[in-house]
C-alpha cells in the first residue's frame, strides 16, 4: 500500500497545479486532482510555490483550512464513489448530490462524515466503521437505512 508523506501530498498537488498552469500533459491521477484544484481557486496561492507549501503550517491553531487535506479528501471520496467502496457510498453520494443539486457540495458533506469516521477510529483504536460512514452520508441526504 502506498502511504505518501505530507510533503509527497503537497508536492503532488503543487506539481499538478503547475503542470495545469503550463498546459503540460497530466497523468490520470493528476487530471482528477486538477478537476478539484480548478473548483477551488482560493487555493492557488498555496499551490504556486512548492517550497512555501512544504513549509506551511495549517494547524488548527492557525485557523485556516488545510488546502492539501481538503483536496486529498476530494480525491479519496471520488475514488470511493468510483469503486463503490465502502459498498453503498456511490448510491448515498448520488442521492445526496441530487438533494443538494451539487456533487461538489455533496463531497463537502461527505468530508464531514469521513472525518468523523477517521476520528472515531483513531479515538477507539478500532478499524474505520464503513457502515456508520455510509449511514452518516445517508442521514445527510435524508435517506432511511
Amino acid at each position: 500500500m502506498f502511504t505518501p508523506s505530507q510533503h509527497d501530498v503537497r508536492r503532488f498537488f503543487c506539481e499538478t497545479y503547475q503542470k495545469q498552469e503550463s498546459k503540460s500533459i497530466l497523468t490520470p491521477m493528476e487530471a482528477l486532482a486538477r478537476d478539484w484544484i480548478v473548483q477551488h481557486p482560493e487555493y492557488a496561492s498555496h499551490l504556486d510555490d512548492t517550497e512555501a507549501a512544504l513549509a506551511a503550517d495549517f494547524s488548527v491553531e492557525q485557523g485556516q483550512t488545510n488546502p492539501f487535506l481538503h483536496l486529498s479528501m476530494h480525491l479519496s471520496i471520488a475514488e470511493q464513489v468510483s469503486i463503490d467502496q465502502p459498498p453503498g457510498i456511490r448510491a448515498a453520494f448520488l442521492s445526496l448530490a441530487n438533494k443538494l443539486q451539487s456533487e461538489h457540495e455533496a463531497h463537502h458533506h461527505i468530508m464531514e462524515c469521513l472525518g468523523e469516521m477517521i476520528w472515531n477510529s483513531q479515538r477507539s483504536g478500532l478499524p474505520p466503521d464503513g457502515a456508520e460512514y455510509i449511514d452518516c452520508v445517508r442521514r445527510r441526504g435524508g435517506i432511511a437505512k
